[in-house]
């Protein structure tokens, strides 16, 4: 009776605070946007589970839950404050290739500086780029396929549930393991992405053409030296815990006191969507406990035992709840199946990239399944780009992703076979 007498209302918080972070932001937009209705729905969720773990003895698991968690937000937040530091000026000719090579560039960067950072770093050259476009509607949405999900696949750095997952314990250098996926994803994205962009690009009028040579300005880098500050939270993340932090708060505080107020004006920097990320995710680590006994333990009675069932189940969840907290339910659930496989962090390995693989990508499936699909979306529609409504982007992005998804089902299939 040790772990696993956790009341049944203690399973209760976690997944009401993660649907108020589904639902609150489309239904009470002006209520949530003010930090002081957050940390009260944060609050009214984790006190009641953060006073029972003290008070019956399971202060350790409480402890184990805030060290996670500064860890999370650590980095990330170092990752926000480098990348919003660095800012690409510069207008392109708007060809086919140049725009499948912005969206390969924030595939690989992605992997690096994180989803978001990668989006919110290219995203404003893009559309300068294509302003003076005329058939541009497919643009935006393969953007947020492949730079705002896909591209994040390969290291803990690229998307939160990868992060979350590295401080569960799984090994740093692991989620190389799916460059097949990554490959597979960003190859057909972009390919599809070419083909639709070269066809729009011969409807284009002479007019649009001409305009878009004439307004051509060579590409720029502001803010250089946060390349440097980008590139050492590499290794800073990989430090054991203690000397991870502390050397992530030092580069964000080096990054932001060296940084030009200039470029952040320019790059419109705001430390509101870090602070929501700070609320939310307390809560969200602070709840999470019950959740993971319990799934353990139920594991093997459920109806989800296999790595397709695991992609599938923790993808479509992603795409309409955050996909961090869906990762880590996900993968409490996979380490109560046991495994034949030498395991990481608890887990079989196959079951973890399939885990891995649908909650990053299928965060892509609708604008609330991952962050920087609302902020890429916000930023187009600043610019005037017609951005689709939420039906239609749900059905393309839906459309667009199936073939890939089959194939990677069909893989995780044959793998457990």
């Amino acid at each position: 009776m040790h772990e696993l007498a956790w009341p049944t209302w203690t399973l209760l918080p976690f997944p009401m605070l993660v649907l108020a972070i589904a639902v609150l932001p489309m239904t009470a937009a002006h209520l949530w946007e003010k930090p002081a209705f957050q940390v009260a729905c944060v609050s009214l969720c984790t006190v009641p589970v953060t006073l029972y773990a003290l008070l019956s003895g399971r202060t350790e698991q409480v402890t184990h839950a805030g060290a996670g968690y500064l860890s999370f937000v650590v980095t990330l937040l170092a990752l926000y404050v480098t990348s919003g530091g660095i800012c690409l000026r510069g207008d392109l000719t708007a060809t086919p290739r140049t725009n499948a090579l912005f969206l390969l560039s924030g595939a690989l960067l992605a992997s690096v500086i994180g989803t978001t950072g990668a989006s919110m770093l290219l995203i404003r050259p893009l559309l300068r780029t294509n302003q003076q476009r005329e058939h541009r509607a497919h643009l935006v949405p393969f953007f947020i396929l492949v730079v705002a999900n896909a591209g994040g696949l390969l290291t803990p750095l690229g998307d939160p549930p990868l992060l979350v997952g590295y401080i569960m314990g799984v090994p740093f250098f692991w989620t190389l393991r799916l460059f097949p996926v990554w490959f597979a994803y960003v190859a057909f994205f972009i390919g599809t992405f070419y083909v639709i962009d070269r066809r729009a690009y011969a409807r284009e009028s002479r007019a649009a053409l001409a305009r878009d040579v004439i307004a051509q300005v060579p590409l720029s880098v502001l803010g250089k030296r946060n390349l440097i500050w980008m590139l050492l939270v590499v290794p800073a993340a990989m430090l054991p815990s203690g000397f991870r932090e502390a050397t992530l708060v030092g580069i964000t505080v080096g990054s932001w006191l060296l940084t030009p107020r200039e470029i952040h004006t320019v790059n419109g920097y705001s430390w509101a969507p870090i602070r929501d990320i700070a609320i939310i995710f307390a809560g969200l680590f602070l709840c999470l406990g019950p959740i993971e006994v319990a799934l353990a333990s139920e594991a093997p009675h459920l109806p989800i035992h296999e790595a397709w069932q695991l992609f599938w189940t923790s993808g479509l969840l992603s795409s309409v709840l955050d996909n961090a907290p869906t990762y880590t339910a996900f993968a409490a659930l996979a380490r109560g199946l046991g495994s034949s496989h030498a395991l990481v962090a608890g887990i079989d390995p196959i079951k973890l990239a399939a885990i891995s693989a649908g909650s990053v990508v299928m965060g892509a499936t609708t604008y609330i399944g991952n962050g920087p699909n609302l902020m890429v979306k916000a930023v187009a529609e600043s610019a005037r780009y017609v951005m689709p409504s939420f039906a239609r982007y749900f059905a393309f992005a839906f459309a667009t992703m199936l073939p890939v998804h089959a194939a990677v089902t069909l893989a995780l299939w044959l793998l457990e076979r």
